[in-house]
């Protein structure tokens, strides 16, 4: 009985501290100290994890590497928006250990080497940021406006030009809509946010937007371009009769469309974005890892908003690297923790990520080694 009682006292003693956010990672470093009759393990994430990808999650990198490195002094976090595809390659070179990205993995990409990973493994791939796309508008006296998705889609291909069109008036009764010209503002450069948009554009109106999901606006349509999200921002508060799309959080003052969903009016928030990623299927053909997600443009899923910007991070589910595993592992965990999801919208305006989506990745996340 003795020896059982000082069995319990020595096991009582010992102790493990975590320093960082990851809570069940195991040690990168490790020293002990031992006296007659305790142990003690301190257990600190160190080392350099680097990564690239999407600029649209730029802000939202900042504020998660902020955090991160805070709770992690030992750690290093570099995160180069060189942008989707050159980020998904840098990670097939083998130049990073993880990437974000607003397309999923292609087929033809999974076929090919991962050198990060170890040999014969494939990645994983998960939503980790959700960015509603507004319709804004600047019209005097309004403040908001019910549109469906053909209504969107004829005002950006030129099809209807006035304000008080039969269309826009019969979806808002007791608006008063003046005789004015619409100017439709568009993104002059490549963009993520122009393809996201367009896809839904050809999604719900494909007689109208023919020329389906693309990063650089058809000449054909007309309309006013300008350079990047603060060029269509500015462009639309700085005249009126404007319309535009832009990320949510850069909406401010402007007008704002509820888009029509089944047979309501949807405005944007963050948790009707997340809902439409619920809401969609996965990919066919991919493994329980891969969260591939097909966003349906014409969901009628109640209080889900359709024009969403999805981006992924991607890592190994099997490292080559063992300390590597241990950053990712502790890294995404806290990407997709509530703290870490609020952490970047309240840096970035970014849609969290719902609860059911952070378990299941969560379970990606514990599995890799």
């Amino acid at each position: 009985m003795n020896n059982i009682l000082k069995l319990g006292a020595l096991a009582a003693a010992s102790t493990l501290v975590l320093a960082g956010c990851a809570a069940n990672e195991a040690a990168v470093e490790e020293t002990t100290s031992t006296t007659t009759d305790t142990t003690e393990t301190v257990v600190e994430l160190t080392g350099t994890l680097n990564g690239s990808g999407a600029s649209s999650m730029a802000a939202g990198q900042e504020a998660w590497i902020a955090a991160f490195q805070t709770a992690n002094p030992g750690v290093t976090v570099n995160y180069d928006p060189t942008g989707s595809g050159t980020g998904r390659k840098q990670f097939m070179e083998g130049a990073t250990s993880f990437t974000g990205s607003d397309s999923y993995w292609k087929e033809e990409e999974l076929g090919g080497e991962f050198p990060s990973c170890a040999a014969g493994t494939l990645p994983w791939e998960f939503p980790i940021w959700i960015s509603p796309i507004a319709v804004i508008f600047n019209l005097d006296g309004v403040s908001s406006l019910n549109m469906d998705g053909a209504t969107v889609a004829g005002i950006f291909a030129g099809e209807i030009t006035k304000w008080n069109d039969a269309a826009i008036a019969a979806a808002n009764p007791g608006v008063s809509l003046p005789d004015l010209a619409i100017t439709a503002v568009h993104r002059s450069d490549e963009s993520g946010t122009s393809k996201n948009f367009t896809d839904y554009l050809g999604a719900v109106a494909p007689d109208v937007w023919t020329v389906g999901a693309i990063e650089a606006w058809p000449a054909e349509y007309g309309g006013e371009g300008a350079q990047g999200t603060s060029g269509v921002v500015s462009a639309v508060s700085g005249g009126n009769g404007t319309i535009g799309y832009a990320d949510a959080s850069r909406a401010g003052d402007l007008g704002t469309v509820a888009v029509k969903v089944g047979s309501d009016y949807v405005a944007y928030s963050a948790e009707a974005a997340a809902a439409v990623v619920d809401a969609s299927p996965l990919v066919e053909g991919r493994e329980s890892y891969d969260l591939a997600t097909k966003i349906d443009r014409n969901t009628t899923a109640s209080g889900a908003y359709p024009i969403v910007l999805v981006s992924y991070l991607m890592g190994c589910n099997d490292y080559a690297d063992d300390a590597q595993a241990e950053l990712v592992r502790a890294w995404a965990s806290f990407l997709v923790s509530e703290e870490g999801q609020q952490a970047a919208a309240a840096s970035a305006g970014n849609a969290p990520i719902s609860a059911g989506l952070r378990a299941k990745a969560q379970a990606i996340i514990d599995a890799i080694k």
